[in-house]
């Protein structure tokens, strides 16, 4: 049998303009060796690493570490059907988060799926299902043997039904599909009428039912079969690869003649490698739509995992940097990972291109709100859910976030050194109109020295127009700042307190009088009291000790 095998059209869910990210004809190699039985572990996995994105002006190393981001996709886009929960390929999307597009018609593209998704139950239970089917594939591609002993050629024929059921549910699924999901249709209608589809369907059909016995059973009076006889014997003689026995007998005598020793399993391998032949490049286009699926899958995951704990997402609204800011229930979505219900909190300004300056009590969420608004910019330039209810975005050239301060062994300079280098490294990276996210700027210093830094940084930032936030504890620093109104496009941010003094997890315009030092101390057991009493513990538990010096 030949079968005409040509270019499959490009399956792309992820881009506007269809893009086909893998290399095909690495990838088609690689998939048809997996077929032929010689185990490929991690096929997917290893061809989704070399995939290409979205070109993109964002640098991962200015902020995925300090958002902890590898461990947000791995805990936060789950992905769990039927009671089970999918093994991601994380690293995959973690790519494509933190590289994300800089053409926002990618964004938008991404954004209209998801939001079909939404509005669409019926939609996601089939885009479910179609990742549960193209799963049974990849396992049998993946795993050769199964873990037990396995006929070769039905493990070969369970793939090919595998594909089958594949393409037949993109073609029925999301024919009523809008967005780009209704490429998954176009996909599947094409593949369906070509020729080596028709092949495929023919050899299953045969494989399945070759021919049907018409059978008589004799049941005895306690339920059991006392005997049973055929009645009669039809072949399926309308499926091509079906002969009639005369021409079976005959062919097998003329290779008998000829020398040739193989019997009707072999045959049936043949044809087997012969229909995968003509549909393999199909085959291929799996690997690149599992991580689609996986993206749109995983976003709603997140979805899911923050409607059981009380929170809502959103695709916000994209506007211009000029236009006022909005994001209303803003949460963490890092202390969900932790077992703490976020406390959502309203952040509205006038405008994107401003610099904030943060300021409240040690413990007040300031550095989880820099966390809250890096991830959600994040996830918006994605085309994904936001941690908000609703509310606004822009979108930026670039990320970069400064909140964990790592001490290294082997570190030349002081904490000014560093955190001067700190410094340098922000402006060596920072293109204009870029989100910056910055904890405790100059902290490692004196405080007049490091207001004079900070001031010049300030004044340096406002000149690339970024979206900047800024938490210190300089807080009559910050008050001068607001009182003589010197630098342009500059805000204030102050942790809001209760009745009790205590943060509440919101923040108001303004500078905050006291970083409340002494209740962090006493949350934390350092009053005077507090390291008396550990003190005096301490002494008179040695002096009880057996060997107590005197």
């Amino acid at each position: 049998m030949v079968v005409v095998n040509q270019e499959p059209r490009v399956l792309d869910l992820l881009h506007p303009e269809p893009v086909r990210r893998i290399d095909l004809e690495r990838t088609k190699l690689a998939i048809n060796l997996a077929f032929a039985g010689g185990g490929s572990g991690g096929l997917f996995s290893e061809e989704l690493g070399r995939a290409t994105l979205a070109s993109s002006s964002w640098e991962p190393a200015g902020f995925a570490n300090d958002l902890f981001l590898q461990r947000f996709v791995g805990d936060c886009f789950q992905i769990r059907i039927g009671g089970r929960e999918a093994t991601l390929n994380t690293a995959h999307l973690v790519r494509l988060l933190s590289q994300p597009p800089a053409d926002p018609n990618v964004v938008s593209f991404r954004r209209a799926i998801l939001d079909e998704l939404t509005r669409s139950p019926e939609l996601r239970r089939e885009l479910e299902q179609l990742y549960v089917s193209v799963g049974r594939v990849r396992g049998l591609l993946e795993n050769a043997s199964g873990g037990r002993n396995w006929d070769p050629v039905r493990r070969q024929l369970d793939i090919l039904i595998g594909l089958r059921e594949v393409f037949n549910r993109m073609a029925s699924g999301f024919a009523g599909a809008r967005s780009g999901l209704s490429r998954l249709a176009e996909f599947g209608r094409e593949v369906q009428a070509s020729e080596p589809y028709r092949a495929l369907a023919d050899l299953l059909h045969y494989d399945a039912n070759l021919a049907t016995l018409s059978v008589n059973l004799a049941v005895g009076a306690d339920g059991r079969i006392r005997g049973f006889e055929i009645a009669g014997v039809r072949e399926n003689s309308g499926n091509p690869f079906v002969s009639p026995v005369w021409k079976r007998w005959l062919g097998k005598l003329e290779l008998f003649v000829r020398g040739f020793r193989f019997g009707d399993a072999e045959v049936m391998a043949r044809l087997v490698d012969a229909v995968f032949s003509g549909i393999d490049a199909e085959a291929t286009v799996l690997v690149q739509l599992v991580g689609d699926l996986e993206f749109y899958l995983g976003s709603l995951g997140f979805r899911d995992r923050a409607a059981a704990a009380g929170l809502a997402v959103c695709l916000p609204e994209l506007v211009g940097p000029d236009e006022p800011r909005r994001l209303l229930g803003l949460f963490n979505p890092l202390l969900l990972m932790s077992g703490v219900t976020p406390v959502p909190c309203d952040l509205v300004s006038e405008r994107f291109a401003t610099t904030v300056l943060v300021t409240g009590p040690n413990s007040g969420g300031k550095t989880r709100l820099l966390q809250s608004l890096g991830l959600a910019q994040v996830l918006a330039q994605a085309g994904s859910f936001v941690p908000a209810r609703s509310g606004s975005i822009a979108l930026t050239a670039g990320l970069v976030v400064s909140l964990i301060e790592e001490v290294r062994a082997d570190q030349g300079e002081g904490r000014l050194g560093m955190e001067l280098m700190r410094i340098r490294s922000l402006f060596e990276r920072l293109p204009p109109g870029a989100m910056v996210l910055l904890d405790e700027l100059c902290s490692g210093t004196n405080p007049s020295e490091g207001e004079e830094i900070f001031e010049l940084v300030v004044a340096m930032l406002t000149r690339l127009r970024p979206q900047a936030f800024i938490t210190t504890h300089f807080l009559a620093f910050a008050a001068r700042l607001e009182r003589e109104k010197k630098l342009r496009d500059l805000g204030f941010l102050q942790v809001e307190l209760g009745a009790d003094r205590r943060p509440t997890y919101q923040f108001t315009p303004g500078v905050a009088r006291t970083s409340l030092a002494g209740h962090a101390a006493e949350r934390l057991g350092v009053t005077g009291d507090q390291l008396l009493a550990l003190i005096e513990r301490n002494v008179q538990r040695w002096q009880a000790a057996p060997n107590a010096r005197t």
